[in-house]
Order: structure tokens, then sequence, then C-alpha cells
């Protein structure tokens, strides 16, 4: 019998009442994610506990890799049944690692398997896992559906073939696939293969080129639903003149080297351009904020981006800089719903308070604090920034989790995020903190889990 109980991380009354009444079967609104728009649309059913757990799951990965796994285990040759069997192995010690948690959630939730996840049961939890998709035929529809997912927003490039959405829309599915707009590969201008990501985009000899072909596509992707757009940068950046970024560019087309303060004025540039044609347009815009990323570069050359060798950054002047870039936005009215998310947790507090700054009254909440995010979605790092949230905004506009993975099983990160969530609540009213009138706590716990992120996204 696992330790997860129907009280798990529910320490008092009122956060299980809560969580049951109102939390549990709430829909979810699957708002940025890296799933893919292929696999919803194909609908193949999984071969094996493997493919749906591991496969695709760098979070699994590093955490094998801090064992002392080699990478044959991991991302290699070995058979998928001796992946599972020493990810197994590596998790039954993995204490206090949200992976601990994460995955002994998924095989209750979606295989009904109440064994703990340990060499010891490996065999039987393969053979019962295995079993289950097999006779329901499991599928990512499948999954998605009986998540009670309602909207997932894609995460796609600016130059991804956006006809699949198209043919998603004609399927009818129980659920809608949307893309959210990302032009990181267009504005990392340091990247090895940038020419060859620019050239997708047509002819682009100029810098005014390549703003015009960004608006374009960025219209070519409200076409089939757009409403969102994403960003991710390592800290924000000062903007250059245009000029400045102009001249940077053009010396880049031309294949001459970048000193690293001309890579961050580019970027500064284009953050803020893409900030401002998302105002326009009225995209909500994630910035995600403090990502090291490919620090391994012998990884980066053999295994590819995205594979488990990021870490969080030093915030820098970034607090400052951000502040310089809504001020700017604000006074040319063009200033997006954004949601900003930071992986450094020392940014915590500055940003909840520096989005008080900003604020407007066309939403609840235009400009939000993102849920504690990849190294932070922990439970400490959740409590901090619902905390961080309840002391210096207002917790009830909160637009919730996020799903932000590539596994089919993670959305019972959703049921994590949301006992964690009632929780809280239960202890300010088990203090006194805060009223007892749990019908009106329960609104607001709804709301986070599921009817503020349908507002803000898709009410105007």
């Amino acid at each position: 019998m696992s330790y997860i109980q129907d009280d798990f991380l529910l320490s008092n009354k009122t956060g299980q009442y809560l969580y049951k009444q109102f939390a549990k079967d709430a829909p979810i609104f699957d708002y940025h994610c890296h799933l893919s728009e292929y696999q919803i649309y194909e609908n193949k059913p999984f071969e094996n506990i493997y493919e749906i757990w591991l496969k695709y799951d760098h979070y699994k990965w590093r955490l094998m890799r801090n064992y002392g796994i080699d990478e044959k285990y991991i991302t290699g040759d070995a058979s998928e049944k001796e992946k599972f069997c020493i990810f197994c192995k590596v998790l039954e010690t993995a204490f206090g690692n949200p992976l601990y948690h994460w995955c002994q959630l998924e095989l209750e939730q979606y295989f009904d398997c109440t064994l703990e996840i340990n060499e010891k049961n490996v065999e039987k939890i393969w053979e019962h896992c295995n079993k289950i998709i097999k006779d329901k035929k499991m599928t990512p529809c499948y999954l998605i559906e009986s998540s009670k997912v309602k909207t997932i927003f894609t995460t796609n490039e600016i130059f991804d073939d956006l006809a699949i959405f198209e043919k998603l829309k004609r399927k009818n599915l129980s659920f809608d696939v949307f893309p959210a707009f990302r032009a990181d590969k267009i504005m990392n201008i340091e990247a090895e293969k940038y020419l060859e990501y620019i050239s997708k985009l047509g002819k682009i000899s100029r810098f005014e080129d390549l703003l015009l072909a960004i608006e374009k596509r960025l219209l070519e992707f409200i076409k089939v639903g757009c409403v969102a757009s994403d960003t991710a940068l390592e800290r924000v950046y000062l903007i250059p003149t245009l000029e400045e970024a102009k001249s940077i560019f053009e010396r880049r087309i031309k294949g001459e080297s970048l000193s690293v303060e001309e890579v961050e004025k580019f970027k500064g540039y284009l953050t803020w351009f893409l900030l401002k044609i998302y105002g326009q347009y009225n995209i909500k815009s994630e910035l995600h904020i403090g990502a090291m990323r490919n620090n391994n570069s012998i990884a980066l050359s053999t295994l590819g981006l995205d594979s488990g060798y990021d870490s969080i950054a030093s915030p820098g002047d970034s607090i400052k800089n951000l502040s310089l870039l809504l001020d700017r936005l604000n006074n040319e009215n063009s200033l997006p719903p954004m949601i900003i998310f930071n992986l450094n947790p020392s940014m915590n507090v500055e940003i909840t308070t520096l989005i008080g700054c900003f604020q407007g009254p066309s939403y609840k909440g235009k400009i939000q604090h993102g849920a504690a995010w990849w190294f932070l979605d922990n439970i400490d790092g959740i409590k901090e920034q619902l905390r961080n949230l309840s002391l210096t905004g207002h917790i009830a506009t909160f637009v919730g989790m996020l799903t932000d993975s590539r596994s089919f099983l993670s959305y019972s990160r959703h049921l994590y995020f949301r006992r964690i969530l009632c929780n809280y609540f239960g202890e300010m009213v088990e203090k006194g903190e805060i009223t007892k009138d749990l019908s009106l706590i329960g609104k607001v716990v709804l709301d986070i889990c599921y009817n503020n992120t349908v507002n803000y996204f898709m009410g105007k």
C-alpha cells in the first residue's frame, strides 16, 4: 500500500474539505506545456509505461544522473524495461524531491496502482501498468480527457507548421488545442543555427524584414486560435536603440561574431518589440526568467536541447530592467496582460511587489506572478509563492498551476498543487487568520484552479 492517502499534503480538516469539495474535480486549463500537438492528433496507443512515463521527461533523467546512473540507462540503448527498473530503484530513496510524490500520484491516478515505487515492486508495477495500458488502449487523448483537461496551449516556435491545429479542430475533440507563440529561436542571435532559423521566415536581409516577418507570423498564429505567447530569458536586459539592434543583426547575418554585450542588447530590443506587438493584439504573454541553459556542452552536442542540463541563473539586474521594460510598454499603451515566472527564488517578493505597480482595470490581475516553476514547483516553492502573493498582492486573482511538461501523465501535478493550495488556506482558517466562510474560500479555490485561467486567457 502506498504512503499516498486521501489526506496527502492535507494536514488540517478545513484543507481536506476544501480540496474534496472544490479543487479535486475541477477541470484543468493547461496554459503552458510542451506536449506535442502531433502526438495528440495521431493519438496512437502507448506501448508501455516507459513510453508514457520516462521517454520524454528530462526531470526524471536529471534525477537519475544525480544518482550516478550511466547514460545508457537514461537516454542510451538499454531496453525500455531496464530503464524503467533503474528509475524505480533511483526513485525509492529520492525523499523530498517532487518526483517522489508526482510519480506515485501518477501511478495511482492513471493506473490504479497503489504499490510503492521501489526496486522490490518493479516487476509488479511494470506488469500491472502495462496491462492497464493495453486493456484501456491508453492514448494521449484518453489521458487528457480522463484528466478533465478542457484547453491546452502547446508551445510552438514562430516558424512551426500551423496546419495541424486546423486538423485537430476538425477532430471535434472534447478539449481545445491552440498554439502559444514563441520566438526564442529568432531572439537567440548567438545560436549556431540562428541563420537557419531566420531563413524559415522567408528572405530576411534587413532587420526591418525580421520585424515584419515576426508580426506576420503572429497574425497567422492568431488565425488558428492563438491567444498566448511565451518568452524565455536568462535575465531581463536593457532596451537599446533601434539603430544598435539593427547594426547587431546585420553584422550577424554577414557571419560576424558578436560580443556578449551585443547579444544581450539584441535580446533586450527583441523582448521589448515582442511584448509591444503582443500588447497591440491582446496576446497574453508568459515571460519565463532565470534559466541558465545547456551548461554541459558535451551533453548539448550529443543529446541536444532540453535534455536536463539547465540550472538556475543569477538574477543580475533583472528586476530593475523588468521595471524599465514594463514602464516603457505602459507609457506606450502597449503593455500586454503578462504572467511573469521566475526561476530564482530570490526574486519572488521583488516580482510580487513590482507587478502591483502595473495593474489595470480591464483585467483582474492583469500582471501576474506565475506559479512556482521548474526547480521551484515543489512543496516549499509552491508554499513560498502562495505566501508572497498573499502578503504583497491579491491571491484571489491568481491564475494557478501550469503543467510545463512533455509527459501526458503530468496532470497529477495540478492535484499536487491543489492539495498544497487547500492546505494553505485551511491552515489560515484554523489559526483564525481568515474567515470561516468556506463557501467564499471555496470559490477562491475553484477560481485559482480553473475559472481565473479561463477568464484571463479567453474572457477578453
